[in-house]
């Protein structure tokens, strides 16, 4: 527990010291506790990710960094954003970045309980793909109301939804690859009835986006649909059965626009967990 108390310790002294320079009243509007679930390889991106939230979500967030090392080692850190609101307002949202060896990035979950805002949600986005049977993600998975993933970040696909299906029952889950996929559900959602009667879909895109687009049509319409996919960084084009479908207009919502749209919701999604059980 003596990671946590220096975090607190840090956190208290940056408070009064925001307070003591410009003697603006501090709103900790906190919407909820953010945790990031950020392996080295993948902090840099989890940073700029959360550097593009702005204020639209001020949360205590917590990144948890599991690093290689037998010896047990909790290294803490600190920092206050801020963000002005206008008219003498300002924001602070608090950022606690936690590096975790040994024991601490096996069993994390003793040190997260304690850094929980009480009464408020608790989301993970969890950076790559979990380590299904690990303890440090069971823990994790335990103490929040909502995983987000991207499945786009995982190797062993499709067979991984299964495993996350196993989950819908414990916690809500949303996956950023099924949100980037929207534009594209509601333009086939805009082509009814004829995409009522396809019994093939070709896509491409990233293989994440391409299964649940086929395991959204085949959830909706109850029914096989054959999933034929080329690979490309972004989905770029649909046909359904043969029949090139109209590209969605607008420019696709980057990283932090994406994790915005996910922490705005707090209930179960189901047609999600639907497609990803199809896909």
């Amino acid at each position: 527990m003596g990671a946590i108390a220096d975090v607190e310790r840090q956190l208290a002294r940056l408070r009064s010291r925001e307070q003591a320079v410009d003697d603006v009243p501090e709103l900790r509007a906190s919407t909820a506790t953010h945790l990031v679930w950020a392996p080295p390889n993948w902090l840099a991106q989890a940073r700029r990710t959360l550097q593009g939230l702005a204020d639209r979500h001020p949360s205590r967030v917590v990144f948890l960094v599991p690093e290689p090392g037998r010896r047990d080692a909790v290294e803490a850190s600190a920092r206050i954003v801020e963000f002005d609101l206008g008219e003498a307002r300002e924001v602070f949202s608090e950022v606690i970045e936690l590096r975790l060896r040994g024991t601490p990035a096996r069993h994390p979950g003793s040190i997260v309980l304690p850094l929980l805002i009480a009464d408020l949600p608790a989301f993970c986005r969890w950076r790559g793909e979990p380590g299904w049977d690990s303890t440090a993600f069971e823990e994790i998975v335990h103490a929040c109301d909502r995983l987000v993933v991207d499945s786009g970040e995982w190797k062993q696909l499709p067979a991984s939804y299964g495993k996350l299906a196993a989950l819908f029952d414990r916690l809500a889950v949303s996956d950023i690859a099924f949100r980037r996929t929207l534009p594209w559900r509601a333009r086939l959602a805009e082509l009814w009835p004829r995409s009522g009667r396809v019994s093939r879909l070709r896509v491409e895109g990233p293989r994440a986006d391409a299964l649940l687009l086929a395991g959204w049509l085949r959830s909706r319409l109850r029914r096989d649909i054959e999933l034929v996919r080329r690979s490309a960084p972004e989905t770029r084009a649909l046909a359904l059965d043969g029949e090139p479908v109209e590209p969605p207009t607008g420019t696709p919502l980057g990283a932090s626009d994406l994790l915005s749209a996910e922490l705005d919701m707090l209930g179960r999604d189901r047609v999600y967990e639907a497609a990803a059980a199809s896909a």
